[in-house]
C-alpha cells in the first residue's frame, strides 16, 4: 500500500492510495498513529481500500509522510563505496577508507519539507546547498538490540529523502554533520511511505536524482556497504528506537561538492530525486 499525509483547508489526514491520481482517507490523526496501531493499522487501511470509496488526489495537497517527526531523521554518511570514492579522488587520494561500521548522525525534525514544497535557499547561512538522493526507512516496531536476522520486522516501509546539504556549513563548523544537515527545508520526504510488502527487494532499488532535468546521481541501493538489517542492528546497540523512526540510508555517487568544478543547487532550479518502486519528489528552489 502507498500511505499518504495531506493537507486539506486546515486539516491535516492519513490516506490509501487507490489508484494514480485516487485515494481513501484513514481514520488516524497522523501517520505515527496509523504506525502505532501495528497491523490493526494496516487492516484498516486494506479495508478502506478494498471498499472503493473515492477522492481525487488532485483536490488535496500532499504532505512529507511524517511531516513532524517525533524525534530527528537518522542518517548515515559514506554508505556507499563509490561516493566514499570520489571524495577521497577530490582530495588526491587513490582508494578511500571505507567504515568499518556505519557512521550515524541526525537532521532536525523542522528539516523536513513536503513534496513539491520549495526548498529555500537561506543565503545567510550558505552557498553550497547539494543534493543526496537517499531511500529512507520507517519504522513500525522498536526496539533495543536489535540482531540483523529480525531486522526486518521492524521495518514498517519506506520513501524517498532529498538530504539537501550546505557544505560551506558542515566545513565551516569544524566539519561536523549535524547544522550543515539541518537547515529549514533541507529534508524533502515523501511523496507517500510505501509499505514494506510492496517492496520485495529493497536493496535492488534504482536511485536517481536530477537537476533542472540533467542527471546527476545514478545508483543502486545494492551498492550500500551497511544494508537495512546492519544498519538497524548497528543504530538500535544499546539505544531504543520507536516506532514512526525515519532512517535516510546514504546516497550514491554524483553530489555536486566532489564535482569538478563544484556545482551547486541555485533559485530557478529544480531538484528532483527518485526511486523505482516507491516514486518520485520534485522540489524548485527559491531564494528566501
Amino acid at each position: 500500500m502507498r500511505l499518504i499525509t495531506y493537507h486539506e483547508s486546515d486539516t491535516t489526514a492519513v490516506g490509501v492510495l487507490t489508484g494514480d491520481d485516487r485515494f481513501a482517507p484513514l481514520p488516524f490523526g497522523t501517520m505515527l498513529d496509523l504506525i502505532g496501531a501495528g497491523e490493526a493499522g494496516l487492516a484498516v487501511a486494506r479495508e478502506a481500500l478494498a471498499k472503493g470509496f473515492r477522492r481525487r488526489l488532485a483536490g488535496v495537497r500532499l504532505a512529507a509522510p511524517i511531516p513532524v517527526p517525533r524525534r530527528n531523521v537518522f542518517c548515515l554518511g559514506w554508505n556507499y563505496a563509490e561516493h566514499s570514492r570520489e571524495a577521497a579522488a577530490t582530495r588526491g587520494k587513490l582508494e578511500p577508507k571505507l567504515p568499518g561500521r556505519p557512521i550515524f548522525f541526525t537532521k532536525a525534525t523542522t528539516a523536513v519539507l513536503a513534496p513539491e514544497a520549495t526548498i529555500p535557499i537561506h543565503a545567510e547561512a550558505t552557498q553550497e546547498l547539494d543534493w543526496e538522493v537517499e531511500l529512507g526507512i520507517v519504522l513500525g516496531p522498536g526496539g533495543v538490540n536489535i540482531p540483523r536476522e529480525r531486522a526486518m520486522d521492524h521495518v514498517f516501509g519506506y520513501t524517498i529523502i532529498d538530504d539537501i546539504s550546505a557544505r560551506d556549513v558542515q566545513t565551516g563548523h569544524g566539519g561536523q554533520f549535524f547544522k550543515g544537515k539541518s537547515l529549514d527545508g533541507t529534508c524533502p520526504m515523501g511523496p507517500w511511505l510505501v509499505t514494506r510488502d510492496e517492496v520485495p527487494r529493497p536493496q535492488a532499488l534504482r536511485l536517481a536524482c536530477k537537476v533542472n532535468g540533467v542527471l546527476k546521481q545514478d545508483g543502486t541501493t545494492a551498492q550500500m556497504i551497511f544494508d537495512i538489517p546492519a544498519i538497524i542492528e548497528w543504530l538500535s546497540k544499546g539505544m531504543t528506537l520507536l516506532p514512526g523512526d525515519i532512517i535516510a540510508t546514504g546516497t550514491p555517487a554524483g553530489v555536486g561538492v566532489f564535482r569538478d568544478p563544484p556545482v551547486f543547487i541555485r533559485p530557478g532550479d529544480l531538484a528532483e530525486v527518485e526511486i523505482a518502486g516507491i516514486g518520485r519528489l520534485a522540489n524548485p528552489v527559491v531564494a528566501i
